[in-house]
């Protein structure tokens, strides 16, 4: 591309009139014809990502050659997402006129399967089957004539040449009252309806894949908090905020920029960018970052990134853009199509003139009628959708929820799958592991810390009451209670001074001595000491709960040939413990939001499929730049909806239930394809020599679709080949059903 990239435009195209990757393919062809110009069509998220020199082409000439294409297309704005609602309402629209009209017609075919007559007169098909194929299947007849235009062959041209012709057969036969004839409206628009499905299935993961982004987007504040000349807070719009200015920001609100903390003490929620549920202190010097929320106390910031530089931007930045389109599963079928649509026309007019030049028109016309309802797409198009249907409804029942198929085609290709480890292969909520008094014994230990702590929302404030409701101790009336963010709290107890918080804080307040007793939590969680009368009592030892779940689930990732490995944003010691108990050797700590992109990515050029599985929006870029992206169901909204599959049970050994699910799917897909071509094969040769009249093409063409249906529904009879989900006796480990494992404590006394 000509002049300097650095001084190159890029924009974003919202592009409408898509049906395929056909039609992706189409318009990069046709912007990338302009001078200057490199264009790369996104078909998942419906956008076009261009780059332009300057002096070449302009937005007027992108667009205008998007429109030669027969496609529309308008400038997107960096901070808007692509909403495809309207295409779904299409969709649902198409597909329900086609359903309730098809409905009939499939009951009469039930009923001359049974050997009987006909109980729907031919006009009555033809008035059903009108609608079907002019106005529910109007995609497909627009969709073949832009590809024909544009020199290629797809799914639209086999729907609408073999729906098209057996339609306009049967018409003729029911308005000429042709007798001995068959018609083929059921054929035709059973077709539609099937192929509508799948359209509508792609609709719906189309409109849910700007959910992620505006997710994204809606976390960052309006509004940003700044201080007046005369000392009042005055609120303004989040676009007056620039860099280098100072903010207020009060306790509990959501941090608008990024920005460096000049005076007060807090701790702030960071896990919307580590994953990690313990909040972070804040003090001076102390870097914040936008839409993290503040703790109780009150913090004045200079202002570091705002806007596009955000971290938060940065993130949304490269979801947008690992946001791909997959491999759709239509793919060979467009290929063949390519080669197999003129090779069946030029079949249907060679046998139409052979037997035109033997003295018969009327067989001409059956024979090449014959020719072209056999090779109707009805087993190819069915190959696909009713095994992916089917795999997608017993991933279902398995609480295995499938976004779209490509997705399931390609979790069978996974040679590489990664893991978050808070909310993933751990809880995500605090427990108390370990109680270790120094003074007096355990139950007065966690009574006084529990004491202390009733009042606190703080996740391990939590922990250690639940750990003391557990235990049957009812908390006890606190007095001059004083909360000291990011390190602890102070109250009376029984008249008594006491303190509870970080080893840290204490030892600066004097209550660990120097040479006093060294405890750590062997870098796997976090410890607490308590303090009663200025006199050390003790320490709680609080770590993350490893899912009971995951030990076997890596086990049977493994056993199905899938290289497992952890990237987290917790320290190094605390990745490595969570690493030991569920099996774990490839361990990247200290990880951010976009490291983990990268290292898919690096994944990726190294040849690998790679899978990502996470819960929150620390994992988001990297689930989307995934080749097949996992959420829990317990996630964040934003994971929820940058993954592929969402595993809804909360066990992890789902995820390789998924993996095999998808290598059966898959193993189904080829058989059908097999099945589809084996009809066409045999079944063309012989209706071009007059050897099958177009009610046998018809009923062949039937018994395709049958086999390609019920070869498909097979899916629901085969057993797993895992150990842990075959019927031997032997229960699934179940996150729901069974504790949590914790991780020990250097003191090795366990709760």
């Amino acid at each position: 591309m000509a002049g300097n990239a650095s001084q190159d435009t890029s924009l974003q195209l919202a592009l409408t009139g898509m049906s395929c990757a056909a039609c992706a393919v189409r318009i990069e062809r046709s912007l990338n014809k302009l001078p200057g110009v490199s264009a790369s069509v996104n078909f998942a998220t419906g956008t076009a990502q261009v780059r332009f020199g300057p002096g070449h082409a302009g937005v007027d000439a992108l667009i205008e050659a998007v429109r030669r294409a027969g496609y529309g297309a308008t400038v997107q704005q960096s901070d808007t997402v692509v909403d495809h609602r309207a295409e779904l309402r299409r969709a649902s629209v198409d597909f329900f006129v086609a359903f309730v009209l098809t409905v009939p017609l499939w009951l009469d075919m039930g009923v001359m399967a049974l050997g009987r007559e006909s109980v729907l007169p031919p006009w009555l098909q033809l008035a059903l089957a009108t609608p079907v194929q002019f106005y529910s299947g109007w995609r497909f007849l627009r969709g073949a004539l832009k590809a024909l235009r544009g020199g290629t062959a797809n799914m639209d041209v086999l729907v609408a040449l073999g729906t098209g012709m057996a339609w306009a057969y049967s018409t003729a036969v029911t308005l000429l009252q042709l007798r001995g004839f068959h018609v083929y409206f059921d054929s035709a628009a059973s077709v539609i309806t099937l192929v509508l499905l799948g359209k509508l299935l792609e609709a719906r993961a189309r409109a849910r894949t700007g959910q992620a982004l505006s997710s994204l987007i809606r976390l960052q504040p309006r509004t940003a908090w700044v201080e007046a000349g005369d000392g009042a807070l005055r609120e303004i719009p989040l676009d007056q905020l620039e860099a280098g200015a100072r903010f207020v920001v009060r306790p509990g609100d959501s941090i608008p920029v990024d920005g460096e903390v000049q005076s007060g003490e807090s701790s702030v929620d960071e896990s919307m960018l580590t994953g990690e549920s313990v909040p972070v202190r804040k003090a001076t010097g102390s870097r914040v970052f936008a839409a993290t929320v503040n703790g109780s106390g009150s913090l004045v910031c200079r202002a570091v990134a705002v806007g596009r530089d955000t971290v938060l931007a940065g993130v949304i930045r490269l979801v947008a853009q690992a946001q791909g389109s997959k491999a759709p599963v239509q793919a060979l079928a467009d290929r063949v199509s390519a080669v197999f649509v003129p090779v069946v026309m030029g079949v249907a007019v060679v046998s139409f003139a052979g037997w035109l030049l033997a003295g018969s028109f009327e067989q001409a016309m059956v024979n090449a009628v014959a020719v072209l309802v056999i090779a109707c797409p009805c087993a190819l198009g069915l190959a696909t959708p009713t095994a992916i249907m089917v795999g997608i409804g017993r991933g279902a029942k398995s609480g295995i929820l499938i976004r779209n198929a490509a997705a399931l085609e390609r979790a069978g290709r996974l040679s590489v799958l990664l893991f978050d480890k808070t909310g993933t292969l751990t809880a995500g909520r605090p427990c108390v592991t370990g109680v270790q008094p120094v003074e007096g014994d355990e139950r007065s230990l966690v009574a006084l810390a529990a004491n202390l702590e009733q009042r606190s929302e703080h996740p391990l404030a939590r922990a250690i009451c639940d750990y003391a409701s557990a235990r049957g101790i009812a908390p006890e009336p606190v007095g001059k209670f004083q909360a000291f963010p990011g390190g602890g709290v102070t109250g009376e107890v029984t008249g008594e001074p006491a303190a509870l918080g970080s080893l840290e804080w204490l030892r600066e307040r004097g209550v660990i001595p120097a040479g006093g007793p060294v405890v750590s939590a062997g870098g796997v969680g976090t410890v607490v000491a308590a303090a009663r009368g200025g006199r050390l009592i003790g320490f709680l030892h609080l770590a993350d709960e490893v899912r009971p779940s995951a030990a076997p689930a890596i086990a049977a990732l493994q056993a199905l040939g899938v290289h497992c490995a952890m990237l987290s944003g917790d320290s190094p010691e605390a990745a490595a413990g969570v690493a030991r108990a569920v099996g774990l050797r490839d361990v990247q700590a200290r990880v951010l939001p976009q490291d983990k992109a990268a290292e898919v990515a690096r994944r990726q050029a190294a040849g690998g499929v790679v899978g990502m599985v996470g819960d929150g929006i620390n994992d988001a870029p990297a689930l989307a730049a995934a080749d097949v992206s996992f959420a829990m169901a317990g996630g964040t909204g934003v994971a929820l909806d940058a993954a592929d599959v969402t595993i809804m049970r909360g066990d992890l050994t789902a995820l390789a239930e998924a993996i095999e699910l998808s290598r059966r799917t898959s193993a189904k897909i080829r058989q059908n394809l097999v099945l589809a071509f084996l009809y066409n094969v045999l079944g063309i040769p012989l209706a071009a020599l007059g050897m099958l009249s177009p009610m046998i093409a018809g009923a062949a063409m039937a018994a395709s679709s049958v086999s390609v249906v019920v070869n498909a529904l097979l899916l629901n009879r085969r057993r797993s080949t895992l150990p842990f989900f075959r019927r031997s006796g032997r229960s699934r480990p179940r996150d729901d059903a069974a504790p949590a494992v914790p991780l020990k404590n250097p003191s090795g006394k366990m709760s």
